[in-house]
């Protein structure tokens, strides 16, 4: 072993053929034979646990967790199986690093993250760790497919927007500016089953865009999920590429917090097409025609415009929603668009076209608001 290398900060850990790691993992399993098999059943059953105290730059992907390597560098290359048998083939705890062929189960993954030889040391922490309170170790019960539950897990499994194939699919539709869309993030392998097989095929995973459905407390209820194609050029060809699931009635994709002024209407593009004119406006996604006439509406609320599509499920429903509204003692405006919808607009007609077409439609006081405003702040960027 080069000696530059352990005396001066290098990774002892990384030099580690796998040789050596087979040479290490049977002196822990001779020593105390009993004892290291039982605690590495113990911290498979409890592994995501593991995974979040000792790797805790990983996250989760389904039943593996990613992270760079053995100590927690960010990256994806080791994967710890996080469900599976005790024994064999797929056992819960077992990892490899696909970069070093580094490969053992969670005895092993607690020596090399904690840098410990001693057997007896890398027994101990194995001990303290699984003497926390069991409550935090336990794994999460299963939850219904299509539960409120399920669609806040898919949610938090997700990561954000930036760089990944759901900000090259919103860029292709004419939506740049994705910084700030929380309510909006990318799944890598989110599955999917094709309904047409009735059942018998196994769903496939594919990238997918995932939006978060809120009530208005902010708390998750649903997710809408988009299938992409792998370089984000457009949605995936599948039969049924947007499906959401949750509790949606009522409930919408929100960007920004309203107070007295909003905007609704009936797709995530639609809206977000809205808010690259007028980026200070909050906006909200019903997700459907028929889910946009059972939107629930801020009691702040005093000025709605709504994003109408051109065809007759949407004009039923602007107004429907409507005439709610306006029986709430609020004031209603319907923002038309030139083509199908907005962002059909924005794609094919242009940003300055669309603004156009929007500003005639805006209440006065709302273009000095929201408009005037806006013009300011992009001209000094």
């Amino acid at each position: 072993m080069p000696e530059d290398r352990t005396t001066q900060g290098g990774n002892y850990w990384t030099l580690f053929t796998p040789g050596i790691w087979k040479l290490l993992h049977a002196v822990l399993q001779a020593t105390m034979p009993e004892t290291a098999s039982e605690l590495a059943r113990r911290l498979a059953r409890n592994a995501e646990a593991v995974c979040r105290h000792y790797l805790s730059n990983g996250r989760r992907h389904g039943r593996y967790w990613l992270v760079g390597d053995v100590t927690n560098t960010p990256g994806h290359s080791l994967y710890v199986r996080l469900s599976g048998p005790d024994f064999g083939k797929g056992a819960a705890g077992k990892w490899t690093d696909a970069a070093t062929g580094q490969h053992g189960d969670l005895l092993d993954l607690i020596a090399a993250n904690r840098r410990l030889t001693a057997p007896r040391a890398v027994f101990d922490e194995a001990r303290s760790f699984l003497s926390v309170p069991q409550a935090s170790l336990k794994r999460p019960m299963p939850v219904k497919p299509g539960s409120p539950e399920a669609a806040r897990r898919l949610f938090a499994m997700s990561c954000p927007l930036a760089g990944t194939v759901a900000e090259a699919y919103l860029r292709g539709r004419g939506i740049t500016t994705v910084n700030d869309l929380t309510a909006l993030r990318f799944h890598p392998r989110c599955y999917y089953r094709d309904d047409d097989c009735g059942g018998t095929r196994a769903p496939d995973p594919r990238p997918a865009l995932v939006a978060a459905v809120t009530g208005l407390d902010g708390a998750v209820t649903g997710v809408q999920r988009t299938w992409l194609n792998p370089d984000g050029n457009g949605k995936a060809n599948v039969a049924a590429p947007r499906r959401a699931m949750g509790h949606l009635l009522g409930n919408a994709v929100r960007f920004g917090a309203v107070l007295d002024i909003m905007a609704a209407g009936e797709g995530i593009e639609t809206m977000l097409s809205l808010r690259m004119i007028m980026p200070a406006l909050p906006v909200v996604a019903a997700l459907s025609a028929n889910h946009l006439t059972a939107l629930v509406l801020p009691s702040t609320l005093r000025r709605l415009y709504i994003a109408r599509d051109n065809d007759p499920a949407g004009r039923r429903a602007t107004e429907t929603l409507s005439d709610r509204a306006q029986a709430d003692g609020i004031e209603t405006l319907t923002l038309t668009p030139t083509l199908d919808d907005l962002n059909d607009d924005l794609q094919q007609l242009g940003t300055h076209a669309l603004a156009a077409a929007v500003r005639v439609q805006l209440a006065p006081e709302d273009v000095t608001r929201f408009w005037i405003a806006e013009r300011r702040i992009m001209a000094r960027r």
